[in-house]
Formats: structure tokens, C-alpha cells, sequence
């Protein structure tokens, strides 16, 4: 790990001797805007494995994207390297279509630990649900962010990130100029334990 040429990646200028929460929302946003999600090594017959050194390789030296695996575990080997307190969690994706999360965990994020105040950061979801700066780990708090309002929901064994954002309707489509109202849809994105989760969890 390189941090100055990892900060070069993600175009990021500023000082990373103070892990602090300024500086993790910093990098968060701009690991956000700068590395894409990108799944073309399916497509392209290349193998997707959970090794820092490969996935270092890919992101940082090849400037390539990256699945959400690899964000996340990229980052948060970032985020060590940096003195953050953080481990890895596992969380399970809800599916509209089964009206409920899946039975296995296949999306990795990190939870960060500044100050006693746990926060939860994840780089790599996709642009409709992705957060663009750490989520603090409080139950039910309304999190205003420029996707949308996130909340993060204890619900006793484990917990659920839910997105809640204005989404335009017509109210009558029968005329022309017909005007829009704006209406509030929520939908949880996935849940997870606080349970720390070590890299060959993801290899199962």
C-alpha cells in the first residue's frame, strides 16, 4: 500500500497524518466520484479475487474500477494504513422482487470507529443508493446526503440502511401539461450485523 499514490487515484490533495472525521468524509467522497463501480472482468473473462495486492494492482496502478467487494475491501485496508480503528462488515442486499434480503451476505462496508462514535462508510453500492460520506451508526437519525435522506435502523439483531427520496409522479397523465408532485418513496437498500467479518468470509 501506497497512500500517496492511492490519494493520487482518487485525486485527493489534502493531509492523511490525522484520522480523523473530516478527513474520512474527504476520501470517502472522492473514492466515491473517482472510482467507478465496475464489473468487466465477468465480461472480460478475468477472475474477481479478494487479494489487496491484485485489487490494489487493478484500482489504483491500472486505474480501473472495481466491484463493491473490491471497494470496500481496498478502502478499508485505506483506512487502516491511515490509523482509523475499522473493521469489516457483512450485509445482505434486499431484493424487491422477494420482498426481503437476501439469505447470504454479498456486499462488504466498513465500520469506523472515531472519538467512541461508530460510523459506517461503503464506496461502492451503485449510483441510485450510494452514499457519499460514513453514515454515524444511530439508530433512526435522518442522514440528509445529495442522494437522498439515509437512515440507519436497529432492529435487534441486526441493522437496516434505508434510502428515503422525492420521486415525480404526474398527477394526471390523461392531459398534456400535466403538473408533477413530488412524493416520498423509501426502500431499504440492505441490512447487516455488527459482527466483524475476516476476507474469507467473501471467498465462500
Amino acid at each position: 500500500m501506497n497512500l500517496e499514490e492511492y490519494f493520487k487515484r482518487i485525486v485527493f490533495h489534502g493531509s492523511f497524518d490525522k484520522p480523523d472525521l473530516a478527513t474520512l468524509k474527504l476520501i470517502h467522497k472522492h473514492h466515491v466520484m473517482l472510482v467507478p463501480f465496475e464489473n468487466l472482468s465477468i465480461h472480460c473473462g478475468e477472475r474477481n479475487i479478494m487479494d489487496l495486492e491484485v485489487i490494489y494492482n487493478k484500482i489504483v496502478r491500472s486505474s480501473r474500477g472495481g466491484w463493491c467487494l473490491e471497494n470496500n475491501f481496498l478502502f478499508g485496508w485505506v483506512l487502516r494504513e491511515m490509523g482509523y480503528d475499522t473493521v469489516r462488515l457483512a450485509s445482505r442486499v434486499f431484493n424487491s422482487g422477494l420482498n426481503d434480503f437476501y439469505p447470504i451476505a454479498t456486499h462488504l462496508i466498513n465500520k469506523v470507529i472515531i472519538d467512541g462514535k461508530a460510523y459506517i462508510t461503503d464506496v461502492s453500492f451503485g449510483v441510485s443508493c450510494q452514499i457519499w460520506e460514513p453514515l454515524e451508526l444511530v439508530s433512526g437519525k435522518d442522514q440528509t446526503q445529495a442522494a437522498g435522506v439515509f437512515r440507519l435502523i436497529d432492529k435487534g439483531d441486526f441493522w437496516v440502511l434505508e434510502k428515503t427520496c422525492r420521486k415525480p409522479e404526474v398527477l394526471n397523465p390523461d392531459f398534456a401539461k400535466s403538473s408533477l408532485v413530488n412524493r416520498k418513496e423509501t426502500k431499504q437498500i440492505y441490512c447487516f450485523t455488527l459482527i466483524p467479518r475476516e476476507v474469507d468470509h467473501y471467498r465462500s
